[in-house]
């Protein structure tokens, strides 16, 4: 395989039929426990427990934003909302296997509102730049929302129309965020054991995440 042909998708969706064919499972093993809280990676969870997947660009700065909000479980990262079953991070960096570097978060909704989660995700990146977030470009950057309850897929669509309002009264495009089920989304593939709480493990790692600076409304001051 020719992984210089990815460079061409930097800013184009593979097509499925043109993706790559991926693997019958995981080509690595997956921590079972999270480095930082102590929890099941991979679950399970205490009942009532609930999961949401977000990519906002790197994934390593993203899950260290996640890990510190109160009220969350546990975090990892992994793929999803491509065709290529179990990739690995080299063939999801080609634009070849269609994924994004995602986030899931799984948080007590008794602590953590839906929306806020929501926000935290909204105000720690920008969600106008397409198919990059900062110098970051390629697919695999681009902004998602992957919702596992319709509770959830509300409150994205909701807290997305706020912030719209407020980076359009400060100067910014239109939100490029990708909304869907993670039914529609397909299968999370964690990612490689060295990038589970890869900023634990590397304090002084690279993370490329930053906000707009803008502040997502709650209902009372939208």
């Amino acid at each position: 395989m020719n992984w210089l042909f990815g460079s061409a998708l930097k800013s184009t969706m593979v097509e499925p039929e043109r993706a790559l064919k991926g693997h019958e499972g995981y080509t690595y093993s997956v921590p079972a426990t999270h480095t930082v809280l102590g929890t099941p990676l991979q679950g399970p969870w205490p009942e009532g427990t609930r999961t949401i997947v977000l990519g906002m660009g790197c994934f390593w700065g993203a899950e260290r934003i996640f890990w510190q909000l109160p009220g969350v479980v546990s975090t990892s990262v992994g793929y999803q909302g491509g065709y290529s079953p179990y990739p690995t991070y080299e063939e999801t960096c080609t634009g070849l296997t269609g994924h994004a570097e995602v986030v899931q978060v799984a948080y007590d909704p008794a602590l953590v509102s839906d929306a806020d989660v929501l926000r935290t995700f909204w105000e720690s990146h920008d969600p106008t730049q397409g198919f990059r977030q900062g110098n970051d470009r390629g697919t695999q950057y681009r902004s998602t929302v992957y919702t596992t309850t319709p509770e959830q897929a509300a409150a994205a669509e909701e807290t997305r129309a706020a912030y719209q309002q407020r980076l359009t009264q400060a100067g910014y495009g239109e939100i490029t965020t990708e909304i869907r089920t993670a039914d529609e989304a397909g299968p999370y593939y964690y990612a490689e054991d060295y990038h589970q709480q890869y900023l634990d493990k590397n304090p002084n790692g690279y993370c490329g995440i930053g906000g707009t600076g803008v502040s997502c409304p709650r209902p009372l001051d939208a």
